[in-house]
């Protein structure tokens, strides 16, 4: 394959197109499906109500919120080790579209095992929930650092919020397809109403290799033209990589400012996220109305709105800048919260969910160009700058979930948790106007 020169539109979109394809993980697994399947499996009920959410892993009893969420944070702080280490070796031996591929891979088949996940082999289910995370983000690393490699800065405000609406168009196409398998299973010949659940899990990693290959045969190698030679010493040699980005960032005082920033509001982004299904399901008054319904239908508007958001944001950024576009936004989700804080019916739950929308695809899709902006002009050593900005977003996911989590525990509601994430906008305001201004 001829190698596409940098601004090339047909490697444009063909990077894009990673996010239309891995990003029904986000969606089939983290957020919707999954989620439902593991609380109707682990959770027994009579005459609805629960009487037992307790579960049993390696002979100790688990509540089943906090087991899944102990593999889930076992599993971040896995990538915020690995994710640095490895992109060290892969800019030193200049081939990080393997480390890539084999993220992705390890991600697919992940989710493909969760057909699989019973109470019986919970072990089985939890290790290929573990997996799927951990490849899931592990490729992000090295497909976010490609950015500054095939984009101009010109281009990659927007190159950036179209991949981000591939991934949440792309994603609610195979949800509803999910959606109606499980909902009208006889309609499909299913004689058994949970096999289309978990066929859900198969379609999504198959999905995300097939459609994965369209980015893999554009997307080149790497960045460096002298490749080195996997041998002994790679180890070492890609921890002196790190160490000589790690100085880098230090020394840049826009970089680093903006990492601290970045840092800070993203641990509330992400909790949010993550949090947002366990608020609609403690905190709202549903009365005659289908939970589960309920929540899919605000799922989905998230991600439609989101294509606007990312849209949008990205036109705004253009016309004010980087910077001035984020503290908007970050002043736009304090105003979130604070509203959220008194949501108690449905409807006003939908109304926050397409506001979520609308400043989460911004937000996301414009962080990541920003940083690619910020990186010293023709750096190669792409992958380890991005793994700085991945470690940044898997610790503050843990942190935030932590604060989140001991709120609501000495509390007893999540809302204040929703009101203290308040703080964490308002501190990265303050920071990204501590940022020194630039062209852009």
């Amino acid at each position: 394959m001829h190698k596409l020169p940098k601004g090339d539109k047909k490697l444009l979109n063909a990077w894009a197109f990673y996010d239309w394809a891995n990003s029904v993980y986000s969606l089939v697994i983290s957020s919707a499906i999954f989620p439902i399947f593991y609380g109707a499996l682990t959770i027994i009920k009579k005459d609805g109500k629960i009487i037992s959410d307790t579960v049993t892993f390696l002979g100790v009893d688990f509540n089943n919120d906090t087991l899944i969420s102990y593999v889930t944070g076992v599993a971040f702080l896995t990538v915020s080790f690995l994710s640095p280490f490895l992109s060290g070796i892969a800019d030193y031996v200049g081939n990080k579209k393997n480390f890539m591929k084999f993220f992705c891979y390890l991600g697919a088949f992940s989710c493909i095992g969760l057909y699989w996940f019973n109470l019986d082999e919970l072990w089985f289910g939890l290790l290929c929930y573990f997996f799927a995370l951990i490849g899931f983000w592990g490729s992000l690393v090295f497909y976010n650092s490609y950015l500054p490699d095939i984009a101009f800065p010109e281009q990659q405000d927007k190159i950036s919020a179209k991949g981000y609406s591939l991934g949440y168009l792309g994603s609610v196409i195979l949800l509803v397809v999910c959606l109606c398998m499980i909902m009208f299973y006889e309609t499909f010949g299913f004689k058994d109403e949970g096999l289309p659940t978990r066929l859900s899990f198969v379609l999504t990693g198959v999905w995300w290799i097939a459609f994965s290959q369209y980015t893999y045969y554009y997307l080149p190698k790497g960045n460096r033209e002298d490749k080195q030679r996997l041998t002994k010493n790679v180890l070492f040699n890609g921890f002196k990589e790190l160490k000589k980005i790690g100085l880098s960032i230090k020394e840049n005082l826009r970089l680093r400012r903006y990492l601290y920033a970045f840092f800070v509001y993203s641990m509330a982004v992400q909790t949010i996220m993550l949090i947002a299904t366990y608020f609609g399901i403690e905190e709202l008054e549903w009365g005659d109305q289908d939970t589960t319904i309920g929540l899919i239908v605000s799922i989905l508007l998230i991600q439609l709105v989101a294509i606007l958001g990312a849209f949008l944001t990205s036109r705004a950024s253009s016309k004010f800048g980087n910077i001035n576009t984020l503290i908007c936004i970050n002043i736009l989700w304090i105003g979130i919260c604070s509203y959220a804080y008194f949501v108690t019916t449905p409807y006003q739950f939908y109304g926050t969910a397409a506001f979520v929308g609308l400043v989460m695809g911004g937000i996301q899709s414009l962080s990541r160009s920003t940083y690619s902006k910020l990186l010293p002009e023709n750096a190669i050593d792409t992958a380890s700058y991005f793994s700085f900005y991945d470690v940044s977003e898997k610790i503050g996911i843990v942190i935030g979930m932590f604060s989140y989590g001991f709120i609501a525990q000495i509390t007893g509601s999540i809302r204040y948790s929703i009101l203290f994430l308040i703080l964490f906008f308002v501190i990265g305001v303050i920071l990204l106007l501590r940022v020194p201004k630039t062209k852009f």
